[in-house]
């Protein structure tokens, strides 16, 4: 993409009929965000903003979207040999307060990115599928996705152990210096969770909507920004291919049409060629980015939540939900924007 459109120190917007899309459909579609709990929406057509909805600066706490931007992160440094995706939890040295079993230090880096890492030690952070984490030693290393927050958690120990950059500095230097972040902040991005249940702590990062935008366009373009390959186009196409098939998930995630890559959702519930390729960045209470390659689209979706709800999510002082809105209705309000083009 020799002419692709990125943004520079602002979005640049585009006017939907511009861009391919019915104004008087963009008008409906916004009177069904206002009956969600959506705090803002942004729509990215070729580089360019067709339409926003809410504040899109509004930094808040990303929940899980975090994992898929630990992946970009993984990137270059597996590129350069600092990260072998082969290397096992016991070569790694890695361990928990109550000890791992052999079996589960037989996992390896690439177990672990694909959430199938057989380790159903409890997690120190919640948000994971607890409910259903199978017996301890239940399932070989490799054979199985179960959605624990340890394997994530862990894996941002990984690259901080064999990088020796902080997650959050990576987060940075790889990320938000390089593509311009407009509403970064390096003292919010914290380390939360539960010590004494799990060493390994949740890697907790706070952004805008129109920053995870960029982190969106970034994989959408295969890691290329402004003609700078910050993340190695092989990289992003082996982190959003479907190492785990819808059917083959289990839980919570069963029945959804969704496959998994490196911390990648990918939306596979439809033939339609607009959906090929698609990825999708997925946070509790509603914190999505979602790329559709075929279109060079990109959605972001946000339910803001306060930094005090955050923390004492994460320090289990209160666990109770909020209303939300799931993957499954970001994949149908992703059909709706696709609907509404002109």
């Amino acid at each position: 993409m020799m002419d692709a459109i990125y943004p520079g120190d602002a979005w640049e917007d585009v006017e939907p009929r511009a861009a391919g899309f019915d104004p008087a459909a963009l008008e409906q579609f916004t009177e069904g965000l206002r009956a969600l709990t959506t705090t803002s929406f942004m729509v990215v057509s070729r580089g360019r903003v067709a339409y926003r909805y809410g504040d899109v600066s509004e930094v808040s706490y990303l929940a899980s979207t975090r994992k898929s931007i630990l992946s970009l992160l993984y990137g270059p440094h597996v590129a350069s040999g600092r990260i072998d995706l082969g290397l096992t939890l016991e070569q790694l040295g890695i361990d928990d307060v109550k000890g791992l079993q052999p079996a589960e230090r037989r996992a390896t880096i690439r177990d672990i990115l694909t959430s199938r890492s057989g380790v159903y030690y409890p997690a120190g952070s919640p948000g994971g599928d607890d409910d259903g984490t199978p017996p301890r030693g239940s399932h070989a290393p490799g054979t199985r996705f179960h959605y624990n927050n340890w394997d994530f958690n862990v894996a941002g120990a990984i690259f901080e152990q064999l990088t020796g950059i902080a997650v959050h500095d990576a987060l940075r230097d790889q990320l938000a210096i390089p593509l311009g972040f407009e509403d970064f902040d390096r003292d919010r991005q914290r380390m939360l969770g539960y010590p004494d249940r799990s060493r390994f702590l949740a890697y907790h990062m706070f952004l805008s909507g129109r920053d995870m935008a960029r982190v969106g366009l970034l994989a959408l373009r295969g890691g290329r920004w402004n003609g700078q390959q910050v993340v190695p186009e092989s990289w992003v196409r082996e982190s959003t291919a479907p190492h785990v098939q819808p059917e083959d998930m289990q839980g919570r995630f069963a029945d959804r049409g969704l496959g998994y890559g490196y911390y990648w959702w990918l939306p596979m519930h439809s033939q339609a060629p607009e959906w090929e390729g698609a990825f999708l960045a997925s946070g509790h209470y509603g914190q999505f980015i979602l790329g559709l390659p075929r279109l060079d689209l990109l959605m972001v979706h946000r339910r803001a939540i306060t930094d005090e709800r955050a923390m004492r999510r994460n320090a289990g002082i209160d666990l109770g939900d909020l209303p939300s809105v799931s993957s499954t209705q970001m994949v149908v309000l992703g059909q709706a924007v696709l609907d509404a083009r002109a």
